[in-house]
């Protein structure tokens, strides 16, 4: 029996890949660096092994999965050469394995993780489903019906999947190490629409979405009248969210999610059109619904004191707009202060500007220093850049990260992609 060992394996999408192998009864095993990562959590509750880098854990008898980071002259990639071993990098074999099921690939410039987690928890009311979600987490069913997979545009990798069906959030610019301008995202995505094999959810509130060309049906949802599926009397409180859906302007049903903010809504309202297409019981989709728990470092919070803490992915400004105005609908009486880690240098000189106007909407501001990434460690720009654009940003370290106590009372948001967690962490057995 072949054993499956993933080069990265602490990787957003490599961890649930691997964790969908385990639980369908292979034997699976992989390496990464020794730092912490929250996306190993779930591996190890498996018992899978993590080792270090190394090209001793390279042997006969394995199948390779390469994380996209590693480039092949990696150690562990070469000793896999030399010896012949198979090597399939990450979108490559997943793209394989979701033939085995009806696939529904959730994509977007934005919001892809907290969907595809809202739709793999909604569709196994249903049916038995296995899933992907880039929070780290995945589960594999041998048999199940359906598989519901995050399928990130970056490098165009999602142009490795043909699924039955695709939901796509919204277009937006970002990765500007890679992509040239907006016209190259919607280029990629129309790319992608055209290798979709029944159906696509699209959200016609996204003026780059509205002109998808498909060969197959194309589904439109959001708040606008012209949409297929549309949601009208909305209820917002510090509770969640109720909400009417109409299919072309027929009264559908009543939906009450735990998510706040708009953006939960047209996640829900992409949920429910999936949902509706495959003939899943409006009653079963309403239930399961209600008792969402959320995704990892999506709007996780907790209460420190009289704190509450909240663990955002937020990492773009269109992301750190949504998740303020989410803290605004729950918290509406509390100071909200902004602890913000940007995530690649490219990235925060690309959107400087834009950083600052998303952060300005935060009572009061924190910076923490410029987290590089394994494709970008270096720039010409620092945190100090992001700092004088924004009234009263101040930068915080590790070793400071007390001043926060001084917002007692308030509400904290950690945002970013990078290792924003190990500030909230420290913070934390401060306050304790």
């Amino acid at each position: 029996m072949t054993v499956y060992h993933f080069v990265g394996i602490k990787g957003a999408g490599m961890s649930p890949l691997a964790q969908i192998l385990h639980d369908m009864g292979y034997k699976v095993q992989g390496s990464d660096v020794e730092k912490y990562f929250f996306t190993e959590n779930e591996l190890k509750k498996r018992g899978i092994n993590i080792h270090p880098f190394g090209k001793e854990n390279i042997e006969q008898g394995q199948t390779i999965v390469a994380g996209n980071a590693f480039p092949d002259t990696h150690e562990e990639l070469e000793v896999a050469k030399e010896l012949a071993i198979p090597v399939y990098r990450y979108h490559h074999f997943l793209g394989d394995l979701m033939n085995q099921f009806i696939s529904v690939a959730v994509t977007g410039a934005h919001g892809k993780t907290s969907t595809t987690g809202l739709l793999s928890h909604v569709i196994q009311g249903a049916h038995p489903t296995s899933y992907l979600i880039g929070d780290g987490t995945g589960r594999g069913v041998e048999n199940g019906k359906y598989f519901v997979f995050e399928a990130c545009e970056y490098r165009r990798h999602f142009l490795a999947y043909h699924p039955d069906y695709a939901i796509m959030t919204n277009i937006d610019f970002d990765h500007p190490d890679y992509f040239k301008n907006i016209d190259d995202v919607i280029s990629a995505f129309q790319e992608m629409a055209l290798q979709v094999k029944k159906g696509i959810i699209a959200c016609g509130d996204d003026e780059h979405l509205q002109g998808i060309q498909a060969k197959v049906p194309v589904m439109f949802y959001g708040f606008g009248a012209d949409n297929d599926f549309q949601a009208r009397n909305v209820k917002k409180t510090t509770e969640g969210t109720t909400f009417d859906v109409f299919v072309r302007n027929n009264y559908y049903s009543t939906f009450t999610i735990t998510g706040y903010g708009d953006h939960s809504i047209l996640n829900a309202l992409s949920v429910i059109a999936l949902c509706h297409y495959e003939n899943i019981d409006a009653e079963i989709i309403a239930k399961q619904l209600e008792t969402f728990a959320g995704v990892q470092r999506r709007f996780n919070q907790k209460e420190v004191g009289k704190q509450v803490l909240i663990d955002d992915y937020a990492h773009h400004p269109t992301e750190i707009n949504v998740t303020i105005d989410a803290a605004r609908q729950k918290f509406p009486e509390r100071e909200l202060v902004a602890v913000f880690q940007p995530h690649t240098f490219s990235r925060t000189e690309k959107f400087l500007n834009e950083f600052a106007d998303a952060l300005q909407k935060a009572d009061k501001v924190y910076l923490c220093d410029i987290f590089g990434s394994a494709r970008e460690s270096v720039g010409t720009l620092t945190i100090k850049d992001l700092q004088e654009r924004i009234d009263g940003a101040e930068l915080i370290t590790e070793e400071t990260i007390d001043i926060l106590k001084k917002h007692d009372e308030s509400v904290l948001i950690f945002m970013g992609a990078g290792d924003i967690t190990k500030f909230q962490r420290a913070y934390e057995e401060i306050a304790k």
